[in-house]
């Protein structure tokens, strides 16, 4: 069901009165959630999740002094230009082969290698020219040069991985490197989406006349995918309550259920009485956000509820100032914003309405400009977008001046 915005004017000033600031419904609704119940995963299943817990190094990294560099092992006061020394073993990458480096001597040694015993500094074998088993040298040589010195990158008790940092690849190889088998993430958030209206028809139906195809539910279930959830089910329902009934009655087995239109006060918009009528407790109905004033926020039994407008710019905006951040911390994240960056403005911009204004547009090369059309509806601009920008009520903006905005993409 597409919902329009204000466009009753009999219920004007209900919906005004209603209405609650957005950062009142954002904290009401991370007040609501709670983490779920840890789990642990193998690391090779840990990607994109979020620690459960902190985790220090057990070993410092590197584990011993080893070469930076192919080259020969030396030692540093013993070299200067046109110096000969003799080569008396060889040291690869690998097991520690016991040798020992005197003075006018030298060990062939690869990088990763172990520093043999007396050696204290790396030649590289650009800078030698080798003579039989004798190599002269050609450059002054410093202490340590190209000697990776035990626990220079790591040390151990050292914090590796804190509790709630989303566990991306280079840290997962950081576990790896202290012998993790396994990491304790956060719960697993599973979600119902139910999309509404008589309107909507499925892709590679015939639309018939007045109707329109569904994009919300790929728009949603991409999203929620992005934000590591697991989308258990998708459902259309007509504009009835039986059908409705029944694909909450469902949707109240997972943790979320995401239901998109119908959530406005006309007389097919049926979603907040099917959801009082089963017991639901509604903390939130109508917030001044634009787009996506009609946006609802309840509980139904262990199920929260998140009804969003079915103008797909609408639910998009309200999926990421309210459902994104709670799935996150239901999955134990510690930063729970989209991230932000500087940008310069490439117009000027005022928001005279009564509600804070959420434009789109394209964030590039540090500057941000307002793409397409900017109603609810205006799905193409959209598209063609990377970032929001927030404008406060009341607020006017000039062109050059540096703002926030949010990135998505």
């Amino acid at each position: 069901m597409i919902d329009s915005e204000g466009s009753n004017p009999s219920l004007t000033a209900i919906s005004v009165n209603r209405m609650i600031s957005e950062t009142d419904a954002r904290a009401k609704v991370l007040e609501a959630v709670r983490p779920l119940p840890a789990r642990k995963l193998s690391i090779l299943k840990a990607l994109d999740h979020f620690a459960a817990e902190d985790y220090f190094a057990r070993l410092p990294l590197p584990m011993f002094g080893n070469s930076a560099m192919d080259g020969y092992a030396v030692i540093a006061g013993d070299c200067r230009p046109g110096k000969r020394l003799r080569v008396i073993g060889e040291q690869p990458a690998g097991i520690q082969q016991k040798l020992r480096v005197s003075a006018g001597e030298a060990i062939r040694i690869f990088t990763g290698a172990p520093i043999p015993e007396g050696a204290d500094a790396v030649v590289m074998q650009e800078d030698v020219t080798r003579d039989g088993d004798e190599i002269v040298i050609n450059v002054d040589v410093g202490v340590e040069e190209f000697v990776r010195k035990r626990g220079c990158d790591l040390g151990e008790g050292q914090k590796i991985l804190g509790k709630g940092d989303r566990i991306v690849a280079t840290r997962l190889a950081l576990l790896a490197s202290q012998g993790f088998a396994d990491v304790v993430v956060g719960g697993e958030a599973r979600a119902a989406i139910i999309s509404t209206g008589d309107e909507l028809a499925k892709a590679g139906e015939k639309l018939r006349p007045g109707q329109i195809y569904d994009s919300n539910s790929i728009l949603l279930q991409s999203l929620m995918e992005r934000c590591g959830a697991v989308v258990a089910s998708t459902q259309h329902c007509g504009d009835d309550a039986k059908s409705l009934r029944k694909a909450f009655q469902a949707a109240a087995k997972n943790e979320i259920a995401i239901v998109s239109g119908g959530v406005s006060v006309g007389e097919h918009d049926l979603v907040q009485s099917t959801l009082r009528d089963l017991g639901a407790k509604i903390d939130i109905w109508r917030v001044a956000i634009k787009p996506g004033k009609p946006f609802l926020f309840g509980q139904l039994g262990g199920c929260f509820v998140f009804g969003l407008p079915g103008n797909p710019v609408s639910a998009f905006v309200t999926f990421l100032q309210f459902v994104r951040p709670a799935i996150l911390k239901m999955m134990s994240a510690n930063d729970l914003d989209l991230p932000k960056f500087p940008a310069k403005l490439t117009v000027d911009l005022t928001n005279a309405g009564d509600r804070t204004h959420y434009l789109r547009g394209k964030f590039e090369n540090g500057n941000f400009a307002p793409i397409g059309r900017q109603e609810s509806h205006a799905l193409f601009g959209l598209s063609q977008s990377n970032a929001l920008l927030r404008v406060e009520m009341g607020e006017s903006l000039k062109v050059g001046e540096t703002v926030q905005v949010q990135i998505w993409e």
